[in-house]
């Protein structure tokens, strides 16, 4: 893992590493919004459907190799391995954060 991420995204990392969904939860902030694969998830129980089904259903797990800053936000890329065709994927998680949670988060190939 790269060194020296915030704490929100670290722990997010971390916690998708161990599968582990209430840990992934944790940092997001109640009202955050997560846009993936075309949907929009906002607040504490999408996140946690979408945290079920994206991640945990098929055993994704993110494994960042680079880092970046761009337009206020925290820019992650790296290959994520699971039970899904096409695995591994390449991702780019662009996370809006303050200094305790995650804002919003936006997946992309």
């Amino acid at each position: 893992m790269i060194d020296d991420l915030p704490k929100p995204i670290s722990d997010y990392v971390q916690a998708n590493a161990r599968l582990d969904l209430d840990g992934m939860l944790r940092p997001f902030a109640p009202d955050a919004v997560v846009r993936d694969d075309g949907g929009r998830h906002v607040g504490t129980e999408a996140l946690r459907r979408w945290i079920q089904d994206a991640t945990i259903a098929s055993a994704a797990i993110f494994t960042p190799d680079t880092v970046r800053h761009q337009d206020g936000l925290v820019v992650l890329e790296g290959p994520t391995h699971g039970n899904f065709a096409g695995s591994p994927l390449r991702f780019t998680l662009r996370f809006g954060i303050d200094d305790e949670h995650i804002r919003s988060l936006d997946v992309s190939l």
